[in-house]
This record gives C-alpha cells, structure tokens and sequence, in this order.
C-alpha cells in the first residue's frame, strides 16, 4: 500500500491550511456562497439539499484498517455516525457542520487521506478493479498505474480548469470489474510477446448523454502511458466545449470530431510532449510499484473452511455468494454486503467501520477495498479464517449472502439528499430488496445488476444496469424510466428503453413483472437475465412490463 512522502504531508497539510483560512473568511461573512464555491469545490466539499457534504477519496479503492478507523472517528464527531460508499471508490458525509470542515481534513491528513480533486472540474479520483493485486485472472495490479495516475494529476496545473470533470479507471484483467468503458479514459493492462503495455479506451461516459469509450490504442508500452494520457488530456482541455457543460465532456468531443481524428491529435501531441519526460517518470513507476507488493502469503490447512462449508448452510450460502477466486492458493476475496435488505445501499455506521477495520487487522492482511458496487472488500483472506470472519460479520449487520443478486443494488443518494435529484432512489431500492427477500426468488434469480440513478445525471450507473432505472420529475410527480440489456463489463453495452416510466408505486411491480417473464423465458437456471435478453430481444419484456400490466388492471 502506498504511504505519503514527506512533499505529500506537506502539500496536504498546506491545501487544508489554506482551505482552513477559507472557510473562516466565509463564515465571517467575507466571502459569499457564490464566492466560496470554487474554493470549497476544490476541496471535495458541496452544497447538498440539507446541509454540506464532504467528498473523502479513497483513491483506487484501496484503505488500511487504520485509515477505515479514522473514517469511523469522523462520522462519530462530525457527522451522524456513518459514511456513504460511492461508485466511485469515494465515501461522503452528508451531514458536517461547516466550521467543523477543516478539522475533519485535518483528521483525515493523520492517516494520509484527504478530499482534493473529489469535486470540481478537474482529474477525479482515479478508480480500478477492486480486487487489485488479488484477482486471479489479473495480468498485472492496476494500483501502481493508477497511484501514478493520481500524483500526476494532483494539482497538475495544465488540467485544473478543465472544461468539465474528467474521469480515469484502471483494470489488470480482461474481465473488467472497473467499468473502463464508461469513463473517459479507461486503461486495461495487456501482454503483448511478453510486454506489459496498455489498452487505451476514450470518451466512454454516462450521464444525459450515455456513450460507450472506443478504443484509442490498443497497445502503449509502460513508458509511454503518462506522456500518452497527457496528450489526451491536453487536446481534450483545447478542444472540449465550454459554451455548453451538457456538451462538455470528453465523450462529446469524441463523438463529434470522430475516433480517428482524436487518434490523429493525440499522437502529434504525443510526440510533441513525449521528450520533456526524461525518464523521472519511469524511476518513480518503480518505485510505486515496490510499495504495491504482495503480502506474505502463508500456507496453512483449509479443514476448518471445508468443515463449516459442509455443516453449516448459512455460512455455505454467504460463501457461494461472498467469495471471488484468489490468485493464491488456500485464499479467498471476501466481499462484505453493504446491502442488507431495508438499509440504505452503500452506507456503513462507524462500529460497522471498525468491525471491518478490525477483520482486516486480524485476518486480511491490514487491507481493504471499496468498490464501485458500494461493498467492501477484503482481498486476502485465508480461508482457514472465514467461519471466523463470517461470525463477526454476522453479529454486526454485515453477512448479508446477497452479492451479484437483485438486492445488490447499486443507487446513488437521490432526492434524499441530493440538490440535483429529481426523485428518490434509496426507498426504491430499500422496497426492491426488501421485496425479493420476502418472495424468497434471490438465488433463483440469479446473476441480476439493478442500478439506480436519481436524475439524468446517472450517479447510480442506471445505464449500464441490466434493470436500470432512472427517476424522474414530471409535473412534480416521481417517474421512474426502466432500461434493461446494460452490461458495465468488458462487453459493455448502454441499456435500451422500453417505454413510458413508472410511478413509485407502480416500479416495483414492473420490476417483478420483468423477473417473472425472464423465469420463463430463460433456458435453464444457468442462463443468466442478461443473457436471456440479449437471446429474445426486448418485445417479451416490453410485453409483461405494459400488456400484462394492463391485464392485471383491468382484474
């Protein structure tokens, strides 16, 4: 894991000091809101409906116990005892008092964490797999590049003022677990003859204007990549729209220049730049990679695992779910459920914090993983050490076996907090999880990604769902759209509409009548939905969701 240098103290420690002045200006009355906006934005602190929120990055998912405990110390004195994990590997407290701002980053700063370039029209905190450096399919760890990544993006002063955020993933694998497709870079680490090189994709994005990235490059060696992803940036900062922000992203420029024209721009910026990076670049790739190796794996009988799997169903339930294959022998990737039925997805309380803080100390290594999907992950656990991880979880709210299932539900705050939504999201995923536990179709059901987003803004990644669902204001009532076919994988695919919207009371019923009808549809249990779809299309779905509805009515 990688630890701040002396200069990363020091740059931290001088943005909080100046931030602190700041906010003392505005709280004195010197600065207005509009004032104060800019300056708080660079420092991952926005206006939600109800009160502040603070942005923290947790930057390519990766935290330590130590870092998790201080997130939960935060939530406990300034805010309201939990924190929100987001899609983008970030967590956010919806409640700080602004006073109370700068001793949170402060707070944060002790345990080399802070909330820069979380907001702003700027380089985001860069996202990867979450099962980095575990993954057994993985061809390299994404975390070195994207630690690259994020030191030279902070505070790069070509890219501050960008003409809207820009957003930067990075996979090892060729499953891809970071949804590289929809952002606007996504780097996948290739081999080519024995080579590490990189798989570049431009211009993917959701949001109002949904896209797919295409493919820049299809092999950049490693000392290249930095310049490479530079030359993109800088002929996206000259060409990006800034007369329209809905047109203003990378995606946009993309689609109106054309791939091959972007291709043509970016390799003569590339050449043009490429000797001023004399190789400094390529000594500190090295040296990030050092900071990222392996723990010391031990080798240790797995009969107490094999035991519990066999006599004990709960534990046997969570762990078909729970657990992803390690690239070690004898060791498994835990994921932990933040998506017990009823609960806010993504949301963690401070003792949950420490309990997951605690597990990681003791069994995994001291290390932890937040991932896009709004779960936690242990990434190196031993498998002698899961009935006893799997206990504690269960004492404290966390075993939830439902991974990959219809109630893990991804969802972004909504009109619950957000000043931008324009409907609620939580509720609706509360009621959908809590309704498929209660029909008892879960595991029945299968492999089923819902996601939901609040507004076109597409927070909670509705368009690349295989059941996406948009909420929206009409004539100030909830209208909920419905997407179905969205895959954010490495066959990523932009989910297709299949007519008019729902009410609040009427989406969770449509959603039921689109599981029955792929039960029915499908060839087998080990035909997933998403395979059902893209095998028999849209109509019989559009069918069950709108004539049968129809029918059920007029009953």
């Amino acid at each position: 894991m990688y630890d701040y240098t002396e200069f990363d103290a020091a740059f931290v420690a001088e943005r909080n000091r100046q931030f602190r002045a700041q906010v003392e200006r505005r709280v004195a009355g010197h600065l207005t809101e509009d004032e104060f906006k800019p300056l708080r934005l660079m420092n991952g602190l926005y206006l939600q409906l109800h009160a502040y929120m603070l942005r923290v990055a947790i930057p390519y998912g990766t935290i330590s116990s130590r870092q998790m405990d201080q997130l939960a110390y935060i939530a406990e004195k300034w805010d309201k005892g939990y924190g929100h994990f987001t899609t983008r590997q970030n967590i956010q407290y919806n409640w700080p008092k602004l006073p109370d701002v700068p001793d949170m980053l402060d707070a944060l700063a002790e345990v080399n964490m802070h909330a820069i370039q979380t907001s702003g029209n700027t380089i985001r905190n860069v996202t990867a797999d979450h099962f980095a450096g575990a993954a057994a399919d993985e061809v390299a760890d994404p975390r070195p590049v994207a630690e690259l990544l994020r030191q030279w993006s902070t505070d790069h002063p070509e890219f501050q003022f960008l003409p809207r955020k820009f957003k930067i993933a990075v996979t090892g694998a060729e499953n891809d677990r970071a949804v590289i497709k929809a952002h606007d870079i996504g780097i996948q680490i290739v081999e080519r003859d024995g080579e590490i090189g990189y798989r570049v994709v431009v211009g993917g994005g959701l949001g109002r204007t949904p896209m797919i990235g295409k493919l820049l490059n299809n092999f950049v060696s490693q000392e290249d990549l930095l310049p490479y992803v530079e030359a993109i940036v800088s002929v996206w900062n000259l060409l990006g729209r800034r007369d329209n922000k809905y047109k203003a992203r990378i995606k946009i420029t993309v689609h109106e220049h054309g791939i091959d024209d972007i291709r043509a721009r970016v390799d003569e910026r590339f050449k043009a730049i490429r000797p001023a990076f004399t190789g400094i670049d390529v000594e500190l790739f090295e040296d990030i990679k050092a900071a990222f190796a392996a723990p010391a794996f031990r080798e240790d009988s797995t009969a107490v695992y094999e035991t519990a799997y066999k006599t004990d169903p709960i534990f046997r339930a969570w762990a078909d779910t729970n657990l992803a294959q390690h690239r070690a022998p004898g060791y498994a990737i835990v994921q932990i459920s933040l998506k017990a039925h009823g609960e806010t997805p993504g949301d963690a309380s401070a003792d949950q914090m420490r309990v997951m803080a605690d597990i990681a100390r003791k069994y995994g290594h001291d290390e932890l993983r937040i991932s896009h999907e709004q779960n936690v992950i242990l990434p190196h656990v031993h498998k002698s050490d899961l009935p006893a991880i799997h206990a504690t979880l269960k004492k404290h709210g966390l075993a939830t076996a439902n991974i990959g299932l219809i109630s893990d539900i991804i969802a972004c705050p909504g009109m619950d907090y957000c000043a931008l939504a324009t409907a609620r999201s939580i509720p609706i995923a509360q009621e959908i999880a809590n309704r498929f536990d209660e029909l008892k179709l879960e595991h029945e059901i299968g492999d089923m990604k819902i996601k939901i987003s609040g507004c076109i803004n597409a927070c909670g990644h509705h368009h690349v769902g295989h059941i996406g669902i948009l909420g929206l204001d009409r004539a100030g009532v909830e209208n909920y759209q419905v997407t179905l076919g969205g895959d954010g994988t490495q066959d990523a695919a932009i989910g297709t509409r299949t007519g008019p919207g729902f009410s609040a009371d009427e989406i969770i019923p449509a959603v039921e009548r689109i599981v029955y009808a792929y039960l029915e549809l499908r060839e087998g249990p080990q035909e997933t939905f998403l395979q059902a779809y893209r095998r028999v299309g849209m109509e019989p779905f559009k069918t069950a969701l709108y004539e049968k509805a129809e029918a059920y009515a007029a009953e």
